[in-house]
């Protein structure tokens, strides 16, 4: 029974935790980032690259005319 007593009494292992605790939400909150961030930029290059298509296709070799 003191075995038991003294293991909850025992608080060296809970700093261990508690980091890796704060470790797994900090990696959950930049993976999440990341991948909005890799998403937005795939639909912007994506809206770029539709802009220049038909930009390209209406003028072909006509000079600036606002595309």
């Amino acid at each position: 029974m003191k075995t038991f007593i003294n293991l909850m009494k025992d608080e060296s292992g809970a700093s261990a935790a508690e980091y890796a605790l704060i470790l797994a939400i900090v990696g959950a909150g930049i993976a999440l980032a990341a991948y909005t961030l890799g998403q937005n930029i795939s639909n912007a290059m994506g809206a770029v690259g539709t802009k220049i298509g038909t930009c390209t296709a209406a003028t072909p070799s006509t000079g600036p005319s606002g595309c």
